[in-house]
Formats: C-alpha cells, structure tokens, sequence
C-alpha cells in the first residue's frame, strides 16, 4: 500500500504538468478517480441542474462508486502516465 501511496502522490504531482491539457471527459475521470481514491465513494448532495459544473463533477465521481481505495488509485496513476 505504501509504493501505490507514493506512486499515486506521484501522479497527483505529475497531473498538474501534463504536456497537454486533456479534453474534458478525460479530466472529468482524473476529478473521479482522484475523488474515489481520496475520499472513497461519492455521499455528496447531487446539485441541481443549475450548476452544470457542479453536477458533471459529481457525475465523474459518482460513476467511480463502488470501486476500492487501491484500483481507483491505479487506474488514476495509469491514466495519468497515459497522458505524459
């Protein structure tokens, strides 16, 4: 658990110096994923739809529900390497 912690907090680092900014689907996974493995499954009010951010936010977290601590934060590291 301690290298996948290292090799997440690495990712976290290396995702704020992405050679390209990624579109939005994809940046809405790394919020997720990111999300997910911090903070485990989404127990947020939903916002209303009013706040398109807010809402699409929630959405990428939300669809990260049920997936454990250790996958979320692999599929958070691959899918950052896959970006540098």
């Amino acid at each position: 658990m301690a290298e996948l912690q290292t090799q997440f907090e690495a990712a976290v680092a290396d995702s704020k110096n992405l050679i390209e900014r990624p579109d939005n689907a994809t940046l809405l996974k790394i919020y997720g994923l990111y999300k997910q493995s911090t903070q485990g499954d989404n127990q947020d009010k939903k916002p209303g739809f009013s706040d398109l951010v807010g809402l699409a936010k929630w959405q990428a977290w939300d669809a990260c529900k049920g997936l454990d601590t250790h996958s979320a934060m692999q599929q958070y590291i691959d899918l950052i390497n896959a970006l540098n």
